[in-house]
């Protein structure tokens, strides 16, 4: 059956609605961000991002080139285009880019003619984006959200150019190279996608080279090595309550790496395993991937629900389990239900629910987590957690199921048409 065509007189007003929502919050953030960008001061992690871009400005010293550095080399860019405008006002910087990024999100998912429900991902991405505020606008990951956006919207008609915003987000912050997995599984168009990605990093690589910093572009990799389960951490969860009930568990704060790290009987064995874990995931995702696509699986649909699936894996597990992870789960889902609509009503209702809980626990309720162990907060972080393993678990079954579909039809249930 021939779905009915979009009433393309509602089209502007619906867009129009998107991006006057899409101002509100945006203003709303910069009337928040105000009294600190007057003072001069930062916000959040924006503070380190302003100290390393102005100790390269100033010694000419690059971190992730001249100096090993727990980001990737790419990082630096969007910190030192918000030192552009001076180091005074460099949260003004943070937030004008921000602005810029989230605006191209919004502009991707509202005009690809490839997506049928992109108003409704676009209010989606405005909502998500208002309430984890907090780390939304602090964050490195605020940066790669809607590149990883714009990757995926592109995916399906541009791979070539999908590849080179992904590769480049993965340069910035690690998380998208699970988009990049999904795309290389599922282009026809491999060769040349492969290629994108290699132009892309053999240019940071090229210029880390010719500076004599090779040694310390893959620094990034070894850093984490050796910590210990993040308070926050989805299966640092039980260890978490061992230390509420004082079960020879607790909560040390890592002064090298300024995070709350669990240490007992169950958290460090199991940080011990946290990587053998997530390499199984990870291979375990992509030979469903693999499966699903030999069995005829739409491979617009694959590429968005396998990344969703790797994405979720490297939230559950990871040692880290900072709150502004869940930007990742944002920005794929929102180009989900681009693509689908109400089908995607689970992830994206449980994704509202994760950034409700997630900005409960930081800011609003973080000191009375790590410093007195609230059981109330840590009631409130354990459903979080619990929720972001039901998305994984939702990915990894609807990759099990998209070889049933028929490709290209619409969605069964559609909220509506764009």
């Amino acid at each position: 059956m021939t779905p009915p065509r979009p009433d393309l007189t509602a089209l502007p007003a619906r867009r129009s609605s998107v991006l006057a929502v899409f101002a509100a919050v945006h203003v709303l953030a910069f009337v928040l961000l105000l009294p600190r960008i007057i003072a001069g001061e930062t916000y959040g992690d924006v503070i380190l991002y302003r100290h390393w871009a102005f100790h390269g400005f100033s010694t000419g010293t690059w971190l992730g080139i001249d100096d090993a550095w727990v980001y990737p080399a790419g990082a630096m860019l969007p910190m030192i285009a918000a030192g552009l405008l001076g180091q005074e006002p460099y949260l003004l910087g943070w937030y004008l880019l921000c602005l810029v990024l989230n605006l191209t999100a919004v502009l991707a998912l509202l005009n690809s003619g490839a997506t049928r429900y992109g108003w409704q991902a676009a209010y989606l991405w405005t909502l998500l984006t208002a309430i984890l505020g907090p780390v939304a606008f602090a964050r490195v990951d605020g940066v790669t959200g809607p590149l990883v956006v714009v990757g995926l919207i592109c995916a399906a008609a541009h791979p070539v150019f999908a590849s080179s915003v992904l590769s480049l987000a993965t340069w910035i912050k690690v998380w998208p190279a699970a988009a990049v997995l999904a795309l290389l599984i599922t282009a026809r168009a491999r060769a040349r996608v492969v290629l994108a990605g290699l132009l892309v990093s053999g240019v940071i690589v090229g210029v880390a080279a010719s500076r004599g910093g090779l040694g310390n572009v893959a620094g990034f990799l070894s850093t984490q090595g050796e910590r210990g389960m993040q308070l926050e951490a989805p299966l640092a969860t039980p260890g978490l309550w061992q230390a509420i009930l004082g079960d020879a568990t607790t909560v040390e704060f890592n002064a090298e790496i300024h995070t709350m790290e669990i240490r007992g009987s169950l958290a460090e064995p199991l940080a011990a395993l946290m990587d053998t874990f997530l390499c199984l995931a990870v291979a375990s995702i992509a030979l469903l991937m693999v499966a699903a696509l030999r069995k005829g699986a739409d491979r617009a649909q694959l590429v968005v629900t396998g990344t969703l699936a790797l994405v979720g894996a490297l939230i559950v597990f990871n040692k880290v389990g900072s709150p502004q992870f869940m930007l990742w789960l944002v920005a794929v889902i929102s180009v989900g239900v681009a693509l689908n609509g109400r089908r995607w009503i689970v992830p994206s209702a449980l994704m509202v629910l994760i950034a409700v809980l997630t900005t409960l626990v930081y800011p609003i309720f973080y000191i009375q987590l790590h410093e007195a162990l609230h059981p109330g907060v840590a009631l409130l972080l354990s459903a979080r957690n619990l929720l972001v393993v039901v998305v994984l678990g939702w990915a990894v079954r609807q990759l099990r199921l998209l070889p049933s579909s028929v490709p290209g039809t619409a969605p069964l249930t559609p909220l509506s048409r764009r």
